[in-house]
């Protein structure tokens, strides 16, 4: 008998099975919309327009970065899936789009069943969130690529927006009000040097802390669908990596800046950790992490209070942090 696929690494029954487990999973995110079934070379989804005048499509991809170590530590797969679908349909709402579909796709050295159940079940919990259906997906199982127990995952999301309801941050003016939407921690964001401070260096990497690190980034899809249907939200900035410092800039025109009060919201716990831990600069930390908030809202100043109070009774802590300023200097102004 020659070498087989399998003695060369790949499983392709494991695989199958892999599938065939997770199929009743990837089904309950379906909806009238999707046309295909999993297991298909591609998905088919049907594009529904009756309620869009000039129908656009959008679309985002993105990964979870090196958080993904801290998973493969604490050996809990279930929250980097709902990250994965965070990452996209978060950045897809920015613009005022409702998410349709999310694709998946996972690469590993060889496939453990058991992990890779762990991570759908958290992106099918994802896709539930943003109200998304998962369409598809690709496993790959690359021998030698990766270490034991290791692997690596990306996401693809496309949404819908009418043409006349996008939003791009072209309208938001001097003087417009900033609302920021709390985050629940670190997200996905700054995990290098977290992985640098707590794991590499001072081996603190007990259990209950790295599930406390893996806590899964916040979906705002619903919340912030709803707010964007009742009010004119001129510009919204998902705070990734960069920060607040990098990405609230993102939205402003030419000419404009951002003054952001930094006393205005609660700063989670585990930041003044990693500032204490490392001796970090306080213009670092707001340029790695989201420090306390996960999205930034550019309103009229006439509509703040009601923003912030229909997001609460959403069930989303919201502050106002700051406002739109002349552009004096580079950068954003924080105070406080």
């Amino acid at each position: 008998m020659g070498l087989s696929y399998k003695e060369a690494g790949v499983d392709i029954k494991k695989g199958e099975e892999a599938v065939n487990q997770i199929k009743g999973l990837v089904k309950s995110t379906y909806n009238e919309n999707v046309i295909t079934d999993l297991g298909a070379f591609g998905g088919l989804f049907n594009l529904d327009l009756k309620n869009y005048d000039e129908p656009i499509l959008a679309a985002a991809t993105d990964g979870v970065g090196t958080k993904l170590k801290l998973a493969f530590l604490a050996d809990k797969h279930d929250t980097i899936g709902i990250d994965l679908v965070a990452m996209s349909v978060n950045d897809l709402v920015t613009l005022g789009a409702k998410p349709l579909f999310f694709l998946d796709y996972l690469a590993t050295g060889s496939l453990n069943v058991e992990q890779f159940n762990e991570v759908v079940t958290g992106i099918v919990q994802g896709c539930k969130e943003a109200g998304c259906a998962l369409l598809g997906g690709e496993t790959a199982e690359m021998p030698d690529f990766y270490k034991k127990g290791e692997y690596d995952t990306a996401g693809f999301c496309v949404g819908i927006v009418d043409k006349d309801k996008v939003i791009d941050g072209s309208k938001i003016e001097e003087g417009d009000s900033l609302i920021g939407i709390s985050s629940n921690g670190i997200h996905s964001n700054g995990f290098s040097l977290v992985r640098k401070l707590f794991i590499k260096e001072n081996k603190h990497n007990n259990h209950k802390f790295l599930e406390n690190l893996l806590k899964p980034t916040r979906i705002y899809v619903k919340p912030i669908l709803k707010i964007i249907d009742k009010f004119n939200i001129k510009g919204i900035a998902h705070i990734t990596g960069g920060g607040l410092i990098e990405n609230v800039p993102r939205i402003l025109p030419e000419g404009l800046t951002a003054e952001i009060d930094i006393t205005s919201f609660p700063t989670p716990g585990i930041f003044n950790k990693i500032k204490k831990a490392g001796k970090i600069e306080q213009k670092e930390m707001y340029k790695t992490f989201n420090m306390g908030i996960g999205m930034v809202l550019a309103v009229n100043q006439v509509d703040k209070d009601k923003v912030i109070s229909k997001l609460k009774a959403l069930g989303e802590k919201s502050y106002e942090i700051g406002r739109v300023t002349e552009k004096k200097e580079e950068g954003l102004i924080l105070k406080g």
